[in-house]
């Protein structure tokens, strides 16, 4: 009965016991064998257990009695981090109602505000659980307070707010009753036409594609024809089911549930997250039947990917398209680099999320890649009135022709303790902040809001700011408008080879610090060679900082043993001269480690 059934999702700040709580869940409903349970069941990824964050959401289905009625609970564990702040809007729209989890000691956070925002944009109903009320630091009745001035604009309501500690699972008893009990049902009807949204997908190689749905109308069943409007494709389906976590089989899914569909698909094209399946006889109608589906997401910080070995390139662009299918919000598209051969200019969400995706191709796929420096997106107008998107550094034309340059700004909102806002005012002054405003969570926690250029924020500001702040303030940011800027292609040349992969676009006042500065870090991370190396930075022909690596030097007098001090002098020439030589002719292998270095500058 679709009464019965309950779709929810946990939505935190990072750390704040999202996967815990999940964790709990599950042993309480009995979902999973206690000799299978271990922490952060829900992150199955290698990187997820290695890192302890949650980076792909995963849906799981539980049953429970209460008051002698079955229930089903369809939960999706969701990221906290900002660079997957996709994959929670994502499962926001497949639910009707949000845990809000809040840690004790740390009180709602960045993440907290903007993911809230999420749900509420989904008009979704929210339940407030204060976890890790067992830690030393926990401050309850402070937390509680916020999160009332937050949710319901009023210290003094009296609504429930749960207080529990997923780890120890004191109070944890009280959050299943209280999902039922608050949480609507899904709205919908098996007897009308089918609707099912894809939320997600996952290519496995030897199912093909598999689709994560949840179905708004009707019921799908294996054998089944089936439509999918956006793609346009019309396949048979081959098996549905259901995560417990693992995919189980089912006879069917139904209005208001959520699960997977495998077809006989294996184009790694024709599954788009947000498209909509219908039955194929009912073609005729899509339009009407056509869910919204999702906004389009927009990358924010773009990269050359490239293989290490040249003839992996295939490989490379099977793996990019697979992670593609499982993660929308990474794009890609080819391009090919003098120094590095074919490869992929690739869009990420920040810088975390491109060095997951990283992780991944070399993880899961087994490449080897070289990632190049990240950039920005900037939208340039030319003096003869045409206008381009500059995503690389090499487009970016001659500054003689261009007209002007716009830069993305976004939104950024800091929570921090009271102490620490001078501190972070002054930090975000040096990155070209705009102030807007101060909210007071309490007498202790205030929220800043800026504007300011994505370039500023997009290297090591949060890692100054968790200086600045003794770590305890957070951000979240959103993209806002694009603004006018002076802008300017940074060259860097090694040995005297400008060094593409290299390149940057920056801001024009701070050109000679970023040259100097990279020169610098070059010096310290490129290997030694036998020969002298240059190090150089340049605008236009314009040279603005320079360092050299010096070279090996093997003592070719070792084997003298005294006579004549011009024999010495003779081998000590003739190897200042083979030194000139190689010095003009040699070639510098760049490490890819050395790409990565320089952006933790």
């Amino acid at each position: 009965m679709i009464e019965n059934i309950r779709n929810f999702c946990i939505i935190a700040h990072i750390d704040h016991g999202k996967s815990t709580l999940a964790d709990r869940l599950l042993e309480l409903t009995d979902t999973v064998d206690k000799r299978k349970m271990h922490a952060q069941l829900l992150d199955s990824m290698e990187l997820e257990q290695e890192r302890g964050i949650t980076i792909k959401m995963q849906p799981v289905r539980m049953k429970y009695d209460l008051s002698g009625q079955k229930y089903q609970l369809n939960l999706i564990d969701t990221p906290g981090h900002v660079d997957f702040a996709y994959e929670v809007s994502r499962s926001l729209a497949a639910v009707e109602g949000a845990l809000l989890v809040v840690d004790a000691a740390q009180g709602v956070q960045a993440q907290t505000l903007a993911n809230l925002h999420f749900a509420i944009e989904q008009n979704l109903e929210i339940v407030p659980i204060i976890n890790k009320i067992d830690m030393p630091a926990a401050d309850v009745p402070k937390v509680e307070e916020e999160i009332r001035t937050l949710l319901y604009g009023d210290s003094e309501n009296t609504e429930e707010i749960l207080k529990i500690s997923a780890k120890t699972g004191e109070g944890v008893e009280s959050v299943v009753p209280a999902i039922i009990n608050k949480l609507p049902h899904p709205k919908g009807s098996e007897s009308e036409p089918l609707q099912v949204m894809i939320f997600d997908s996952l290519y496995d190689s030897f199912q093909g594609v598999v689709a994560y749905v949840r179905v708004l109308n009707g019921s799908i069943q294996k054998g089944d024809k089936i439509h999918m409007i956006g793609t346009g494709q019309t396949t048979e389906v081959i098996e549905v089911g259901m995560f417990t976590p693992k995919r189980a089989k089912t006879d069917a899914l139904s209005a208001g549930e959520i699960g997977y569909v495998i077809t006989s698909i294996k184009d790694l094209h024709s599954v788009r997250v947000g498209d909509t399946i219908i039955l194929e006889k009912d073609k005729v109608n899509k339009e009407s039947l056509e869910l919204p589906g999702y906004q389009e997401v927009r990358p924010m910080v773009f990269a050359g990917i490239y293989p290490q070995k040249t003839e992996q390139h295939v490989e490379l662009r099977d793996a990019v398209e697979k992670i593609h299918l499982n993660d929308a919000s990474f794009s890609f598209e080819p391009e090919r680099s003098d120094a590095l051969g074919p490869g992929f200019r690739a869009g990420f969400l920040g810088l975390l999320h491109l060095d997951i995706i990283k992780e991944r191709i070399t993880r899961e796929y087994g490449l080897e890649v070289i990632v190049t420096t990240p950039s920005v997106e900037y939208k340039v107008e030319k003096s003869d009135g045409t206008s381009l998107s500059v995503r690389r550094p090499q487009e970016y034309p001659d500054v003689t022709t261009i007209a002007n340059t716009k830069e993305p700004w976004v939104s950024l909102e800091i929570v921090t303790p009271s102490e620490y806002i001078g501190n972070i005012m002054q930090l975000a002054q040096e990155r070209r902040g705009e102030y807007k405003s101060t909210e007071y969570l309490d007498q202790t926690r205030a929220v800043l809001n800026y504007f300011i250029p994505l370039s500023s924020i997009l290297t090591d500001f949060y890692d100054k700011l968790k200086g600045v702040s003794q770590g305890y303030a957070s951000l979240a940011w959103e993209f806002k408008e694009w603004r006018e800027s002076k802008i300017v292609r940074l060259d860097i040349l090694i040995a005297e080879e400008k060094e593409e992969a290299l390149s940057q676009l920056v801001y024009e006042p701070d050109a000679r610090s970023i040259g100097k500065e990279i020169v610098s870090k070059l010096k310290e991370i490129l290997p030694r060679q036998m020969f002298v190396i240059k190090l150089q930075a340049a605008l236009g022909g314009k040279i603005i900082a320079g360092d050299r690596i010096s070279a090996y030097r093997k003592d070719v007098t070792a084997k003298l043993y005294g006579g004549d001090v011009t024999r010495k002098r003779k081998l000590l020439e003739k190897q200042k001269k083979g030194k000139k030589k190689m010095m003009g002719q040699g070639k510098v292998e760049i490490p890819s480690n050395v790409y990565i270095d320089l952006l933790k500058r």
